[in-house]
């Protein structure tokens, strides 16, 4: 993964000469960092299929990060002109809600969304969003439901007057969105309902396992007369979601091979990145002083005197190599299980990381005229199988070309989180281990099934044939997806350190990166949390 790459990125920096083996356990480098390509009627699509932008560059990413990405050649400011932010909006198009039958008793879209996405990639003033009223008219919910969802998203009033900020506080940590909703604001179940899944796509929770203050600084309504400010008035919000290459940031994986090995892959920058053929035939080659050896699963790590022995499977055959130093970037879950005699605060602390499931599936098809018909580019699923259903990103990198014309073909975006319903007293985390069980008993089928039949509810009246249109289906499963950590729903405040802070502990010459190391999934935080590995073993 990119955590993985950049800590060999950051130990050549500091060693030229040294001799680095990265032992990837899947049949491709990237980690969640993975790439989709399609052919349809002459056209060559590029889409993600997992983690999938810098997020907000300019107030995230450390000064490390992005010198790294500079060194690759990343030019930040060029997502400016590279992300065609007027495109969608020039069409009039806008986002939508699909409200479905089994729910609330018709299929309707609605479409004229008003609410911003976090660090929304289209401007405040060209979401072709409807006035608050006339919007909410069209939900498929009762009229007190209706009259209740106008107060959440434009009343003043104040929920929880009369109590301090400290109070107030407490209470949106300790409350959830859901719970905001239908106990302090005492509005119908059905209010909550709209809002359901539209946390999945960024927190992997349903509104019920979102504390109430998260969702606040996400720019969700019902804050707004708390006194408190405005949660989402940030610069992480106000950094516009743009800086994303046409296959997310396998494109930076990608130059990070591309600088470890050479003639890998021919090219320079962040240009020609995109289209780069690359030759998996070099990527393990003898004599080569950074070598990445696929198909490679670290099944033991175990500290000598002066050295680490790791012993990994090929196939059925189990290999083994030593190094003066090694740098763990996988899950930090499964550490445990690989590194005999860790302390046993250090094991509970690596353990306590379990990774939320999520799903992308991407679909391609011939055209996304019934899109334009139907006047939207991006769906949200109030309670249903995919939470998103979205147009792609529309990024024009070097020689690739995004689908500006809608009879182009296209590709679409569909985001599936599995969940199990919460119980009271139900360890979250059980939960996350339970959904992803579900998630790897899924066939295809269902994945297949279920698009097909939502994407016909939503374009369908503008003249979709899922049977014509479709041309293929790839399905990103990440049982291990996002990195998350305490949930102060679920978890009593903490005193002293930090879990992550004891997980990621240098144990001898082994240092932790990864995004775990941070309980944050974000790219910056793989990388930052690489520099800090490399760091650590630098100074033995």
């Amino acid at each position: 993964g990119i955590s993985g790459l950049a800590a060999a990125w950051f130990y050549r920096r500091e060693k030229p000469n040294a001799r680095i083996l990265l032992l990837e356990a899947n049949d491709d480098f990237g980690g969640h960092a993975q790439r989709n390509e399609f052919a349809v009627d002459g056209h060559k699509l590029i889409g993600y299929g997992g983690s999938e932008a810098l997020q907000s560059p300019h107030s995230l990413y450390s000064r490390e990060a992005l010198d790294l990405l500079r060194a690759l050649g990343v030019d930040i400011d060029r997502f400016q002109t590279a992300f065609d932010r007027t495109l969608y909006p020039g069409l009039g198009l806008s986002r939508g809600i699909l409200f479905k039958r089994e729910h609330f008793s018709v299929d309707r879209l609605v479409t004229g969304d008003p609410l911003r996405m976090v660090a929304d990639d289209i401007p405040p003033d060209r979401l072709n969003a409807r006035p608050i009223a006339a919007f909410v008219a069209d939900f498929p919910v009762s009229d007190t439901a209706k009259r209740q969802l106008v107060e959440l998203y434009t009343s003043q009033r104040d929920p929880l007057a009369g109590q301090s900020r400290a109070r107030k506080e407490e209470v949106l940590e300790r409350t959830s969105y859901r719970d905001w909703i239908t106990k302090v604001w005492g509005f119908e179940a059905a209010v909550a309902d709209t809002f359901q899944d539209r946390s999945h796509d960024f927190f992997a929770s349903g509104i019920d396992a979102v504390p109430a203050g998260w969702a606040r600084e996400t720019g969700y309504p019902g804050f707004a007369g708390l006194g408190l400010g405005d949660g989402a008035d940030n610069a992480e919000m106000d950094d516009p979601y743009i800086h994303h290459f046409p296959d997310g940031n396998a494109s930076i994986a990608r130059l990070l091979v591309r600088s470890l090995i050479a003639g890998v892959a021919p090219g320079r920058d962040m240009e020609d990145i995109v289209l780069a053929p690359f030759d998996y035939s070099r990527l393990d080659a003898d004599g080569a002083l950074v070598r990445l050896r696929l198909h490679s699963t670290a099944v033991q790590v175990r500290q000598r005197d002066a050295t680490v022995d790791v012993a990994y499977v090929q196939g059925d055959v189990v290999r083994g190599a030593s190094a003066k130093h090694v740098v763990m970037a996988c899950y930090h879950s499964m550490d445990p299980y690989l590194l005999p005699g860790l302390p046993a605060a250090q094991r509970e602390a690596l353990a306590l990381n379990v990774k939320m499931p999520l799903v992308y599936v991407n679909v391609a098809v011939r055209n996304w005229k019934p899109w334009v018909a139907r006047g939207v580019h991006e769906v949200t699923n109030a309670v249903g199988f995919y939470s998103r259903i979205k147009l792609d990103y529309p990024v024009s990198l070097g020689a690739y070309r995004c689908p500006r014309s809608p009879d182009e073909p296209m590709v679409l975006h569909l985001v599936h989180v599995p969940t199990v319903p919460l119980v009271p007293g139900l360890d979250p985390r059980a939960a996350l281990r339970s959904a992803r069980g579900e998630l790897l008993a899924t066939p295809f089928d269902t994945f297949e099934r279920e698009a097909r039949d939502e994407l016909t509810r939503i374009v369908g009246p503008g003249g979709f044939d899922a049977d014509r249109d479709i041309a293929a289906i790839t399905v990103n499963r990440w049982g291990h997806g996002y990195s998350g950590g305490d949930n102060p729903l679920f978890d009593p405040p903490r005193k002293g350190p930090e879990p992550y802070e004891i997980a990621r502990a240098r144990f001898g010459n082994i240092a932790f990166a990864n995004s775990d190391s941070e309980w944050a999934a974000y790219a910056h935080a793989a990388i930052d949390q690489a520099h800090r590995a490399v760091g650590e073993l630098q100074r033995s």
